[in-house]
């Protein structure tokens, strides 16, 4: 699972460190900003996965998109991670969870475009497949943007490790 921490840089894209961000800001006063929730994104891109309807929007490292379809998929930027919420329509359950210091997500897994193509690479058995009516440009486009906002140097602090060893493969051709 992938976890953002105090340290890591802040989920909502402002480039500062989460607890100068924030961290601590729910239930504060209304000047502070509220904290984005992944949980909430996921449930309105699965929405629109249920209405066939194309989406593709950006939430900090995050980026979250729907086809005509009907499928839906969370992306995280930095290490190219993925998890689909939504095949045909049909919301499918998706293991987050999200504090005010922490989100923990279950990824199943890497994604790249390639030759203008959005391949995914399974972390279980380490198959391949090729989604070539998913929006691979404008994935792409918002990759780009999302990584452009986040500082070299912290790209590769943003997650910590996790309990689990799992090998997988290097795809960062979005870059």
């Amino acid at each position: 699972m992938a976890k953002i921490g105090r340290n890591d840089p802040c989920f909502c894209g402002s480039g500062k460190k989460f607890k100068k961000c924030c961290l601590g800001t729910r239930g504060s006063g209304p000047a502070q900003p509220a904290i984005p929730s992944v949980k909430l994104e996921v449930e309105k891109i699965q929405e629109s996965a249920h209405a066939k309807k194309a989406m593709v929007r950006a939430l900090g490292v995050f980026v979250l998109f729907s086809t005509t379809g009907g499928d839906a998929w969370l992306l995280e930027v930095t290490d190219m991670d993925a998890i689909q919420v939504a095949q045909d329509g049909e919301n499918l359950a998706v293991q987050i969870e999200e504090n005010p210091e922490t989100i923990e997500i279950n990824w199943t897994h890497k994604f790249d475009i390639k030759n203008k193509k959005f391949v995914l690479t399974s972390y279980k058995d380490k198959s391949e497949e090729v989604r070539e009516e998913y929006p691979s440009h404008t994935i792409l486009a918002t990759v780009k943007k999302v990584r452009s906002r986040i500082p070299p140097e912290l790209i590769s602090t943003i997650h910590l490790d996790s309990d689990e060893n799992t090998e997988a493969p290097a795809a960062h051709g979005a870059q």
